[in-house]
């Protein structure tokens, strides 16, 4: 595999394999996004990203981590995505959106005001989760859902993905890590439910195929969905990389045509050993035991070290955040490095 071939996931075809991963901007207003998205995005597929991820989305009010996510519960909202969807596909890129629930982690301050959990008279609410247990040992204490409130969540996811099909989006990823809503459902040190969305793994993971499910209703094959999970909770006794396998083998089953695999964010007190490319062993068992597609993410940050995870054949898609913060442009600056030419946007052509 190369870096900068083509790529086919479900019915789409990428330009190449390099991926913007989901990154929170904490710079919306009442979901919306703005002209910040539209210019964020948009320059990172003007940038030469075979898809451009739009980042978390909440799918309901309080689904969100913060008051300044982006949403995808109203009209408005979709309207508001359809031109940055639309400007990220004109100019190449595969036009994507990460559906979201908070779960616990919610109704919190945007990180550079601290992030500490907000209360009601400064714009928090209630969180929800699969068992009444916070995150941290002083932090608020979340609300159980009930299985109307399962139902809810997973009303709202389906009809966040029907709006992001009528926004013009091209792949949804369903957001099952960093210790959000789906996570939380997965991992034992988050959910110690006695009914059936607790105990076993088959009951632990039945609300994120339960909401796959709800999407694929309303975004059908070969439309490519994926689904980002943590591999591992990084705390003994919690969620591991051998459930997680076994989650991807029934998510394949589910109509899952990808898994992004990070890892971590359930628990404060984690020790996860960050250090380039930590999380690729992890894509690379998924897909070799899964038999399901994969993405790397994680501490990549060249041309080189991305090339190598596909050559190990660890992955297919490899996925950048904070280099793309960084640089816009990677994509080029790694055709360049790697001597695979690249046609430049028509009012760029003159500095190539």
């Amino acid at each position: 595999m190369q870096l900068l071939e083509p790529w086919t996931l479900g019915g789409l075809t990428l330009r190449n394999r390099i991926g913007v991963s989901p990154m929170c901007q904490y710079s919306a207003s009442d979901g919306l996004p703005n002209d910040w998205h539209r210019v964020h995005l948009g320059s990172r597929a003007v940038g030469g990203a075979g898809v451009v991820f739009a980042e978390a989305t909440a799918v309901s009010p309080e689904g969100r981590i913060t008051p300044a996510d982006t949403g995808l519960w109203n009209e408005a909202q979709r309207r508001a995505w359809q031109p940055i969807a639309a400007f990220i596909a004109a100019h190449g890129a595969l036009p994507a959106i990460q559906l979201a629930h908070a779960g616990r982690k919610a109704a919190c301050a945007v990180p550079w005001h601290g992030g500490q959990p907000l209360p009601r008279a400064q714009g928090g609410w209630t969180p929800l989760a699969p068992s009444a247990l916070s995150q941290q040992a002083d932090g608020p204490v979340p609300q159980a859902l009930d299985r109307a409130g399962i139902v809810r969540v997973i009303d709202a996811f389906r009809a966040a993905a029907q709006r992001a099909a009528q926004a013009g989006f091209g792949l949804i990823e369903i957001h099952a890590a960093h210790g959000y809503l789906l996570h939380e459902f997965l991992s034992p040190l988050a959910n110690q439910r006695e009914d059936d969305y607790g105990g076993v793994l088959a009951n632990r993971a039945r609300l994120l195929r339960e909401v796959v499910g709800a999407v694929r209703e309303v975004w059908p094959v070969p439309r490519p969905l994926a689904v980002r999970v943590s591999a591992t909770d990084w705390v003994p006794g919690g969620w591991d990389i051998d459930e997680c396998v076994a989650l991807a083998g029934w998510l394949k089953a589910d109509g899952v045509d990808l898994i992004d695999c990070s890892s971590g964010g359930l628990v404060a007190h984690a020790r996860v050993p960050a250090q380039p490319g930590f999380q690729v062993p992890f894509a690379a068992r998924i897909r070799r035991e899964a038999g399901i597609a994969t993405a790397a993410v994680g501490l990549i940050t060249g041309a080189q070290q991305a090339q190598a995870v596909l050559a190990a054949g660890a992955a297919d898609l490899v996925l950048l955040g904070r280099e793309h913060l960084r640089d816009p442009y990677f994509t080029r600056r790694a055709a360049a490095e790697l001597a695979v030419p690249l046609v430049a946007p028509e009012p760029y052509q003159r500095a190539w």
